[in-house]
């Protein structure tokens, strides 16, 4: 029979081997096999620490099983897959501009994907490190995390937040990126401000490396490091509302058409700014001790990433969804499923604020009913099924407008920036011959539009690159190395041959 020790699933020596493997195998083993993090949650393996994770609650002892190890593993593989894109972006970005596009010539969005990237090539390392750090703990019997053998726990709170806030950017600013490019069509004018909302994005990926431990203030770090803290939590809040107010005057005198894209990104702009505040009330320490691990936070937190990353995402899915598949989706469904995200979402979250305020604490599943937040409890559950409800709105209207949209031009909105010169959906080379670009907005001038224009001319042979699988069957090998981590040797060698054989067939693949 197989044994288990302190929550590692092992096999005697009389059992072993791969057959042995196979007949004793249990779900969570394939779970990690066939879905690593995700397939977890229904094969009875799911991690159960919060997803901060913080110890020694990932330890073996007060997590037994492979709960950990699923999310772990997961994560690691997704930070490869981060890194490899963000690489992919950044050399792309830099190198492969079209002819005359300047640094500052480029669409917003394009440079907020230039910050984002630098900002997962240097957070993702971090993260890679603590959970090697843990996996040794869990695996091998370290004490990377475990007071008893010396260590200090809060090592993980450092390892995570110095990750976690800029992964805070990282979510973030490609949402600003896209709202500074669906603002300005909607309002039929340029940017307003186009260099310091550049900067701005920069100086915020810049100091979102200086405020981590802003959400470790009640850890006991010192007056001298809560105040350094507290005023670089201060600091970036500058450029941050910088953008807002540049938005704010794109839209001042411009013929604003309120199109579903348009309302999400106004609604970025107000949730985001709700949420801004209240993070900046977590800037004084004094005050943040009385709102940490509170509903307040979760509050706070919900603003910033649903409310305003969330929303620029549905506002760029409505902007740019003619041009990925020549199809409009349905502005009138469009408009339902945002007012009722808008509604759902501050009817979920808004309560919050208050309950946290009176010191209901998060990571708490039950309270006592003589506290105070029978009422506001129910308007947020009231309010997060209506904000599921407003999700399924969307995806009707997505798969619909797929099979039965209205056919879309090539420039449905009358965008300045160069895809909306390309048919839609556009074809696989982009540009028949790169247009040579003279300024921000090459659509909205005479001479930028017809060079756009004149270069869907195909005028001979496209050499596009062949189709390849070499890139699926090194990312499955990757998967499979890394879940050796968990089940041993007999996954993790083929793994590793299976991961070597796909980068060496993809490097060395002849191009026809």
């Amino acid at each position: 029979m197989a044994t288990t020790v302190a929550g590692v699933h092992a096999v005697p020596k009389s059992e072993s081997g791969l057959w042995s493997w196979i007949t004793t195998v249990d779900h969570k083993r394939i779970g990690v096999l066939y879905g690593v993090t995700a397939l977890s949650f229904f094969l009875g393996g799911a991690p159960n620490v919060g997803w901060f994770a913080y110890s020694n609650l990932t330890s073996s002892q007060y997590s037994p099983g492979h709960g950990v190890d699923f999310w772990a593993v997961g994560l690691q593989i997704l930070g490869i897959a981060s890194l490899a894109a963000a690489f992919n972006f950044i050399v792309t970005i830099i190198n492969l501009r079209a002819p005359g596009m300047k640094l500052m010539r480029m669409p917003p969005f394009v440079w907020m994907t230039l910050v984002t990237s630098f900002l997962i090539i240097l957070a993702f390392p971090v993260i890679t490190v603590a959970l090697v750090f843990l996996l040794f703990d869990r695996f091998v019997g370290t004490h990377f995390f475990v007071p008893s053998g010396g260590a200090d726990p809060l090592l993980w709170q450092h390892l995570f937040w110095l990750f976690g806030h800029p992964e805070v950017y990282i979510l973030i600013l490609p949402a600003m990126g896209i709202v500074s490019e669906v603002l300005p069509t909607f309002s039929r004018k340029p940017l307003f401000g186009y260099p310091v909302v550049v900067y701005s994005g920069i100086f915020i990926g810049f100091m979102g490396w200086g405020v981590w431990s802003h959400h470790m203030f009640s850890v006991g770090l010192g007056p001298l490091a809560d105040s350094f803290f507290a005023l670089t939590t201060m600091l970036i809040a500058i450029p941050t509302g910088v953008k807002i107010f540049n938005w704010l005057a794109t839209l001042w005198g411009g013929k604003i058409e309120l199109k579903t894209a348009m309302l999400f990104a106004l609604g970025f702009i107000a949730l985001f700014t709700m949420g801004g505040l209240s993070g900046f009330m977590h800037a004084s320490p004094p005050a943040d001790l009385q709102q940490t691990d509170t509903y307040f936070v979760v509050a706070h937190i919900h603003y910033v990433l649903f409310g305003g990353a969330i929303m620029g995402v549905f506002a760029g899915i409505y902007y740019w969804f003619p041009k990925m598949t020549g199809k409009f989706l349905n502005e009138t469904l469009g408009k339902i499923h945002f007012w009722a995200t808008m509604i759902s979402m501050n009817l979920t979250f808004f309560p919050m604020h208050f309950v946290g305020l009176l010191g209901m604490p998060r990571r708490v599943y039950t309270y006592s009913p003589n506290m105070g937040f029978d009422t506001m409890n129910l308007l947020s559950t009231i309010g997060a099924l209506l904000l599921g409800a407003s999700v399924l709105v969307f995806v009707v209207n997505f798969v619909n407008s797929i099979r039965n949209g209205k056919p879309a031009g090539s420039d449905p909105w009358g965008g300045g920036s160069l895809e909306w010169a390309i048919p839609s959906p556009p074809p696989s080379y982009n540009f028949a011959t790169i247009p040579t670009v003279r300024s921000l907005d090459p659509l909205w001038h005479k001479e930028g539009r017809e060079a756009a224009l004149a270069a869907n001319q195909v005028r001979g042979p496209i050499h596009m690159p062949p189709s390849s699988y070499w890139p699926a069957v090194s990312a499955l090998g990757v998967t499979l190395l890394l879940s050796g981590m968990v089940f041993g040797w007999f996954v993790g060698i083929p793994g590793l041959i299976l991961m070597l054989l796909g980068l060496y067939s993809w490097a060395f693949e002849p191009v026809t």
